[in-house]
């Protein structure tokens, strides 16, 4: 018996019988078997219709009788060759299709698993105890946040003065230190006494005088170099 004859006949195997019907990998697996074979069918086909074009132009007007048998049968074969290249397309048709609503059949199958296993996951859940566990995992995460925050804070006393007066404070207390060094300072005073008359007396004046001058320039650098 033919694989076309099994195919119509409904010719498969027990499991498939006892079902009520193929399954879609059995179906397709049948289809992809009719398709190969009408495929092989084809190759056959064309072979013969060459052979018998062969023969046509081979006998010629030499064999006219001869010449139209083959060229009739060429007509036969490409009838059935034209046949079969419906039913191909048919087949390849029916084999997408049934491909196709195999795969959604699975999706779908897949999907209900899915559906029910997230309905399983969702049964001992309580959206009220849900809304207070995210309550309280928000009030946990503020109070870490402040207890980071506190413990990066530099540690120390007097944090809580402004640094800013701090430093006015330590300028006026530099300058009451300037101003007290100057009011110490004593410069010399002009003499009221009028210049000796004699030349020793006049030197030893103009020695002291001197000496008053160099003593003068040093408090004036003390004084530019304190303020």
């Amino acid at each position: 018996m033919s694989k076309i004859s099994k195919f119509f006949k409904g010719g498969g195997s027990a499991a498939s019988k006892g079902r009520g019907g193929p399954s879609p990998q059995e179906a397709l697996a049948r289809l992809r078997e009719t398709e190969e074979m009408l495929s092989k069918k084809q190759e056959y086909l064309e072979t013969r219709i060459e052979r018998e074009l062969a023969a046509a132009r081979q006998h010629g007007t030499k064999n006219k009788r001869a010449a139209l048998q083959a060229l009739k049968r060429k007509k036969r074969y490409e009838k059935q060759l034209s046949q079969i290249d419906g039913t191909l397309s048919t087949i390849e048709f029916q084999r997408e299709a049934l491909e196709n609503s195999h795969t959604n059949t699975e999706v779908l199958k897949n999907m209900g698993y899915a559906a029910q296993a997230m309905k399983k996951v969702h049964e001992n859940m309580d959206l009220n105890k849900i809304d207070d566990l995210m309550q309280d995992i928000t009030e946990q995460q503020d109070v870490a946040q402040e207890i980071s925050d506190a413990i990066s804070n530099r540690a120390g006393f007097g944090e809580e003065f402004d640094e800013d007066e701090l430093l006015a404070e330590l300028e006026e207390l530099e300058q009451e230190e300037l101003n007290k060094g100057m009011r110490d300072v004593r410069l010399p005073s002009v003499p009221s006494t009028s210049l000796p008359s004699r030349p020793g007396k006049l030197l030893a004046f103009l020695t002291s005088t001197r000496k008053r001058a160099e003593d003068e320039d040093e408090m004036k650098k003390l004084a530019a170099w304190a303020s």
